[in-house]
């Protein structure tokens, strides 16, 4: 009887400890499927991540991805520095010192062509071959191309304010009157090539500084535009839905 006992305590354990293992393997599968299962969901939030104006290609892709977006981001320096200095000293020679670019050009090619002039008859008495000057003509090819170019832009320019006065997008319709009127302020605090100047140094301080802390500044520009949105929502209901709308608004719907 002792022995029976022994026996059927023994298969009492056994059928436990393998109850035991059957749950644990049970727990373990789901709880790799359920990391499965999270995977594609961390997976789609990485692709997800907000930025700036609906980015989707790097800072250097969306300034072309060749030698003016190397400048702008300041790949070489000594190039980046160059342009921006030479930008500057541009700037204070016509604006802070009130030097004309008319005069400007004048004067360097007087002196360029009294150089040339001179060195071309003093060879002459020196025994030495006259100097070089090269043939400096504009390709059909670059001149043609440059006029489609704008012709293209333009047009198309011509065809966004078509849209946007003809009454079809309100939203697109008030930014654009902002944009124009700070502009127009911005106009009235500043000459054209003080500010041509400033967007210049923009430019290649901006994009560079961007590249750097793009994390930081996609994540405030997030917030931000959700913000704006509720801001705008609001405006939408207490303004902009009370406003007639268009003939050919009401035709389109």
């Amino acid at each position: 009887m002792a022995e029976e006992h022994a026996e059927g305590s023994k298969s009492a354990v056994e059928s436990m400890m393998d109850k035991i293992t059957e749950k644990l393997h049970m727990d373990g599968s789901s709880s790799s499927s359920d990391s499965d299962n999270e995977k594609p969901s961390e997976s789609s939030i990485k692709q997800k991540v907000f930025r700036i104006f609906g980015r989707e290609k790097p800072v250097h892709s969306v300034f072309g991805g060749g030698k003016p977006a190397d400048v702008f981001l300041w790949r070489n320096k000594k190039i980046s520095g160059g342009v921006l200095g030479g930008a500057t000293a541009a700037w204070v020679l016509f604006e802070l010192l009130e030097y004309h670019l008319l005069t400007l050009v004048c004067h360097c090619l007087i002196l360029s062509i009294a150089v040339l002039f001179l060195w071309s008859n003093a060879t002459t008495f020196i025994n030495k071959s006259p100097p070089r000057i090269p043939e400096v003509s504009i390709p059909e090819d670059l001149a043609v191309n440059v006029a489609l170019s704008l012709r293209f832009e333009i047009n198309r320019a011509f065809a966004v304010l078509r849209d946007i006065a003809s009454g079809r997008d309100l939203r697109k319709f008030l930014a654009v009157i902002a944009g124009l009127w700070l502009l127009s302020i911005l106009g009235s605090c500043c000459n054209f090539l003080t500010l041509f100047y400033i967007v210049f140094v923009l430019l290649h301080t901006v994009p560079v500084l961007y590249e750097k802390y793009e994390t930081q500044v996609d994540s405030f520009a997030e917030k931000a535009t959700i913000e704006f949105k509720k801001q705008y929502a609001v405006f939408d209901a207490k303004v902009l839905s009370k406003i007639p709308k268009g003939p050919l608004k009401n035709k389109l719907h």
